[in-house]
């Protein structure tokens, strides 16, 4: 599998991993069970953003990064996005962490790990052992939008405001 472009249609099997929310595992400290999603047969009947940073926790990620799309979860649903997915190559424990320190409940942002960044290595989108900084648009099963930052620090095509530019 080469980088995904525009009018590709989104890979099959595709797995990330994730915990999902729950009210009774809401405090950062407490740990769900990390289960699989199978995020092929989950975007096939979807409108899909996911974006993808090298690290949770981490300035780029947690400044510049994801509170555009926090922010902009409103005007996400009202382009149709069905689902907004933020993967990394950290744990699931590390993501749900960085997802409840981020007040995301379970109608918020899904925060999932891609496992040992296999969906990133087989696109070629990767900053050696993480994985890159890049976002995309599924629309049923159809990438309609596809870009990674050249430089990683950057947060310029794979924002918030340029993803809601693209829908």
């Amino acid at each position: 599998m080469s980088a995904l472009k525009v009018g590709d249609e989104f890979p099959a099997d595709v797995k990330f991993m994730y915990v999902p929310y729950s009210d009774e595992k809401e405090a950062i400290t407490s740990c769900g069970i990390p289960v699989p999603f199978e995020a092929s047969k989950e975007f096939a009947d979807k409108k899909v953003v996911l974006f993808s940073v090298p690290g949770a926790f981490t300035p780029g990620c947690s400044v510049r990064h994801l509170p555009g799309f926090i922010d902009n979860m409103n005007k996400l649903k009202e382009k149709g996005v069905d689902l907004v997915v933020v993967i990394a190559y950290n744990d699931p424990f590390v993501m749900s962490a960085w997802g409840k320190a981020n007040n995301m409940k379970s109608d918020g942002i899904l925060f999932m790990t891609d496992p040992e960044i296999k969906f990133s290595k087989a696109i070629g989108w990767t900053m050696g052992e993480r994985t890159a900084r890049y976002a995309l648009v599924i629309d049923h099963g159809k990438v309609t939008y596809a870009e990674k930052e050249e430089k990683g620090s950057d947060v310029t095509v794979t924002g918030a405001e340029a993803v809601l530019a693209k829908l």
